[in-house]
């Protein structure tokens, strides 16, 4: 195998995009990307990389004059492999991999909640679309066992869905007491402050309203970051101007992920639907206490594996009566545990190979 061509919905800063960007630096094969959408950062930060990235102006979800350009671009490509990512793409990418004649289509499904997909609420249409297009193709990845259940229950075959979860690279989230200085000044965060934390696109599954009005009911020298964008922002910068903590709660957009969380004390995912949950993972591989609502990438393994993390209650008081408890103690930096080593992203990229050639071998 020589060629693979990964088609994503689109390429802002969100975990799907993250994701693809470390496991295209770790495949053994060439890698292309079209994106059907927004070629924003993590495009940029691809071509920085040296991968060809195409973007193949899609105007909405029923653009079908995008099938055939996208065909046609498969077809010049002489691509081993078509790997598909996120809904959208999944849809008018298997099928466009097929009038083009490539038969090895993988599909990644990262955001399939019970409820929501990428933050919409599921329809029967929704998914009466994803399981007629999920035929042409010859693997669907999970990226977790709860995602894996799901497509199970509607009705994709078992043979079919190969769990190969995110993967991490652990030594870039490391924790440095120079970068966690001037990440604070940049932000203008006091030394002294405590400094609690999310990140992830500033939409309403991931429950940083509960956690705006959480920080709310803390001491004053408590702060929150949230990174990333979205169309929740100006929502947010309301809702807190509102509960009195406009000048608590810091919104930098789209920001270095790693510098980020150096500058935290505390870090908190209060989405209570999570397919996976890489965020949190890296906040763990830079040894901060974590406190989750859900979170397959650590559910699913041996408590031990991940000490540092917590399982809470979502909605706003649960969450406010847990960081009381946190930002009263000292901060302090954990050790990197066993969860984040168990999700290697070297370890991951070898698994999605072996998904690669038999999807070949067909």
């Amino acid at each position: 195998m020589k060629r693979a061509l990964h088609i994503i919905t689109g390429l802002g800063v969100g975990g799907a995009e993250r994701q693809l960007r470390s496991l295209i630096a770790r495949l053994p094969v060439e890698s292309e990307v079209v994106t059907l959408t927004n070629p924003g950062a993590v495009a940029r930060e691809l071509r920085a990389d040296g991968v060809r990235v195409t973007h193949l102006g899609m105007a909405g979800n029923r653009d079908v004059g995008a099938l055939p350009r996208l065909a046609r671009l498969i077809r010049r490509g002489r691509y081993d492999v078509v790997h598909t990512h996120l809904y959208r793409a999944c849809v008018y990418g298997r099928v466009a991999a097929r009038l083009a004649g490539v038969r090895a289509v993988v599909a990644t499904e990262h955001s399939l909640g019970e409820r929501v997909m990428e933050g919409r609420p599921l329809t029967r249409g929704t998914r009466e679309l994803y399981l007629a297009t999920e035929r042409l193709g010859r693997a669907t990845v999970a990226v977790s066992g709860t995602v894996a259940g799901r497509l199970r229950e509607w009705g994709v075959p078992a043979e079919r869905i190969h769990v190969v979860p995110n993967g991490i690279a652990a030594r870039r989230f490391r924790y440095a007491g120079g970068a966690r200085a001037a990440e604070r000044a940049r932000l203008g965060v006091p030394p002294d402050a405590v400094l609690v934390g999310g990140v992830g696109r500033l939409v309403p599954g991931k429950g940083f309203a509960d956690l705006v009005r959480a920080v709310a009911g803390l001491p004053g020298n408590v702060r929150l970051v949230l990174g990333g964008e979205g169309p929740l922002r100006g929502e947010l910068e309301r809702l807190a101007a509102g509960c009195g903590i406009g000048d608590r709660v810091l919104l930098p957009g789209e920001c270095e992920v790693p510098a980020l969380l150096s500058a935290m004390d505390v870090f908190v995912s209060a989405s209570t639907e999570e397919t996976f949950g890489l965020a949190t993972l890296e906040a763990l591989a830079a040894g901060l206490p974590v406190l989750h609502v859900t979170c397959p990438a650590i559910d699913e393994l041996p408590r031990q594996a991940a000490p540092g993390a917590r399982r809470v209650r979502g909605g706003a008081d649960a969450l406010r009566a847990a960081l009381r408890t946190e930002v009263e103690r000292a901060p302090c930096r954990f050790p990197v545990p066993e969860a984040v080593h168990h999700y290697d992203i070297g370890r991951v990229a070898g698994r999605l190979m072996d998904v690669y050639e038999g999807a070949q071998s067909r």
